[in-house]
């Protein structure tokens, strides 16, 4: 079976980053029962890493949404959790006025691209980052406009 994400526990997510969410009151989990078995984060703003990328619009930082950390229990993957974490993003990020919502994406996790354009992400883009769990590699860039 091959991985898509490239996660490695004490690189990313980090128990830091994961706190920063929280403190935020920016990440939310998906149960079932009192089983935890998706994640997501969401900022209703985008930090410089995103301003490299030709957007379709310009827009301020504090009128974007950002997706981060998107997690699903590799057990419970395949019965639409991840949908439901990013429709739940989007509708998140309407309710907060924002105009668009942006996210990344490992070049190699085709699934997970396959996903953000079937829920109406558009490509805008790639950039080669590094990552302390990957080292460098590609990532693409995704948004999806409110309507």
């Amino acid at each position: 079976m091959p991985i898509y994400g490239r996660w490695k526990q004490g690189l990313y997510p980090t128990e830091e980053d994961f706190n920063k969410y929280i403190q935020g009151n920016s990440l939310f989990l998906y149960k079932e029962g009192e089983t935890i078995v998706g994640a997501m984060a969401v900022t209703m703003f985008q930090g410089e890493d995103y301003h490299a990328i030709a957007w379709s619009q310009e827009l301020a930082d504090d009128e974007v949404a950002v997706i981060h950390i998107l997690a699903v229990n590799p057990d419970y993957q395949g019965r639409g959790i991840g949908a439901q974490l990013v429709c739940e993003a989007i509708s998140l990020a309407k309710a907060n006025g924002m105009k668009a919502i942006r996210l990344d994406a490992l070049a190699s996790n085709l699934p997970a691209h396959k996903l953000y354009e079937r829920l109406g992400f558009v490509y805008r883009g790639k950039q080669h980052l590094y990552a302390a769990n990957t080292g460098w590699t590609d990532f693409f860039f995704f948004e999806h406009l409110q309507s």
